[in-house]
């Protein structure tokens, strides 16, 4: 498992109530929600690489 890093998050309380409902209609914490919405954000702006959904196969 990679190492995560803590911190403290500060946003207004109706964005939290908004992202609460968000994960729980997804079946995620809050934590959770934010942390694939960033991941999201990083692949889409191009800034990480998105994993590979299926292994590829390796020639002989």
């Amino acid at each position: 498992m990679k190492d995560k890093k803590s911190f403290v998050l500060r946003i207004d309380q109706a964005a939290y109530q908004l992202l609460e409902k968000w994960a729980a209609d997804e079946f995620r914490s809050v934590n959770g929600q934010i942390e694939y919405l960033l991941q999201r954000a990083l692949i889409e702006s191009g800034r990480k690489k998105a994993k590979e959904e299926a292994s590829p196969v390796k020639k002989k």
